[in-house]
């Protein structure tokens, strides 16, 4: 493998399904839908940061780190997967989230607090100041700290994805196909930039296009670029990368990150009731969402095959009961 010489702990359930959508593409009129299941990975009910914790927790380990710190939004799914890696390996959780304090404990955040993590509200600071600061915080009382960045979207995290790349292509193999084009959510940058640098590396001649729910796409592919050339770097992989390389598409921002609109509802809701699969309400229902938008106007034909990475969040939706259902 790729990422074999990286330090690696077990954490996620691999490899992860990888599932025709019959129903879905019957309903759509093509083309041939897939999806690869990383909302099964199995920790603290799944979703992407579970690959690159096994990097990013081994680094930790082996830098004598008693606690992870980590940052996201009230409902983010890194934070809460971080939390379960470090209660798996019996370190120490705080979790540096954006705002204030909400009135409910629901979502992800419930989650955090079953977990054991200790959450710091930012309020107005910005996320890796206030990280910085309670690591410090830590250090003076003897702790060891370290900093998962901000959605695991480092070289070490990063690395996952590269793995992940490999397991996919072994999954095709198996079966002698291929995929056309690979849609997923795209906005820390490290999913996409460790699949385009295990793309690369291993000659897959698709298409792989990211989705945004945050960020403009010409930030985002500055930051894949640089991301995806210090991640083959990492792997001694002699690639590097240009913003051009990368496709994202920001035409599906809504109302702003986190903001779920008739798009996300409208993603959810028919991916749950023709395939019975649950998307989360901020990342996968957005990219699906784009995803369904793209193949209605025709921008994919019948005769090509279209895998969707789901990457998780489904957490979420109990934070967004009622973004959901907004009538009720």
């Amino acid at each position: 493998m790729l990422t074999d010489k990286l330090s690696r702990v077990s954490i996620a359930h691999l490899p992860t399904p990888l599932e025709p959508l019959p129903r879905l593409t019957a309903q759509l009129g093509g083309p041939e839908l897939w999806v690869k299941r990383d909302d099964q990975t199995g920790l603290a009910t799944g979703g992407n940061k579970a690959r690159k914790l096994e990097y990013l927790v081994a680094e930790a380990l082996a830098q004598g780190a008693d606690t992870l710190i980590t940052a996201g939004a009230a409902q983010s799914n890194h934070a809460r997967q971080t939390a379960a890696a470090a209660a798996k390996f019996g370190l120490g959780r705080v979790l540096v989230l954006r705002g204030e304090e909400p009135p409910q404990v629901q979502g992800n955040l419930l989650l955090d607090r079953l977990l054991g993590a200790e959450v710091r509200w930012a309020g107005d600071l910005p996320l890796p100041e206030a990280m910085a600061q309670v690591a410090e915080e830590l250090r003076a009382a003897g702790r060891c700290p370290y900093i998962v960045p901000y959605g695991g979207s480092n070289p070490v995290g990063a690395s996952g994805y590269v793995a992940a790349m490999e397991e996919l292509l072994a999954q095709c193999a198996e079966r002698d196909m291929r995929f056309d084009h690979i849609a997923l959510a795209s906005s820390s940058g490290g999913t996409q930039a460790g699949l385009m640098v295990g793309a690369r590396a291993l000659g897959y001649e698709g298409h792989i296009l990211g989705i945004s729910v945050g960020p403009r796409a010409e930030a985002l592919t500055h930051r894949l670029a640089g991301l995806a050339t210090a991640t083959a770097d990492h792997l001694e992989l002699d690639l590097t990368f240009a913003p051009e390389d990368f496709a994202v598409n920001d035409d599906y921002l809504g109302g702003g990150y986190g903001v779920v609109g008739e798009l996300e509802r409208e993603a959810i809701r028919t991916m749950a009731r023709s395939e019975g699969i649950l998307l989360g309400p901020v990342y996968t229902g957005r990219a699906c969402g784009g995803l369904l938008d793209l193949i209605r106007r025709g921008v994919f034909s019948p005769g090509e095959r279209v895998l969707f990475w789901h990457t998780g969040g489904t957490a979420g939706l109990f934070g967004y009961s009622t973004a959901m259902w907004p009538d009720q």
